[in-house]
């Protein structure tokens, strides 16, 4: 029997949402059309985000990939908190603002188990 961990759930779990966040954009309805409009962005320009949210997706999904994915997410994350942010949209500021913050906790214990796997980690005391 397997033993699951949150450390190998949470990153799955991010990328499903930006699968989400992905097909959402990519295949964008009207709403989410003239949302893009509205704040200056050109007409295609969700299919841009839609692609960099895939991308981060599959990136996330894969162990050796993991912190690029984790970095590109939290930056399309930090994009989309500026845009409505900006545009005084603060109640669309939420699941921008988790999805960078789980983005960088999944970069951050993806970090540092490279850097235990490696032996990077000093564990003797200062002296």
């Amino acid at each position: 029997m397997s033993k699951t961990t949150w450390r190998q759930v949470l990153p799955l779990a991010l990328a499903a949402f930006f699968v989400v966040g992905s097909l959402s954009n990519i295949f964008a309805p009207q709403s989410i059309d003239e949302e893009y409009l509205r704040w200056g962005y050109p007409h295609w320009f969700h299919f841009v985000t839609g692609s960099l949210e895939l991308t981060t997706a599959i990136l996330l999904a894969r162990a050796p990939s993991r912190l690029l994915g984790s970095a590109l997410g939290c930056a399309v994350m930090l994009a989309a908190l500026g845009t409505v942010t900006i545009h005084g949209e603060y109640g669309h500021a939420a699941p921008p603002f988790v999805a960078a913050a789980l983005s960088i906790f999944v970069g951050w214990i993806t970090w540092r188990k490279r850097l235990s796997d490696s032996g990077m980690t000093d564990t003797t005391p200062a002296v």
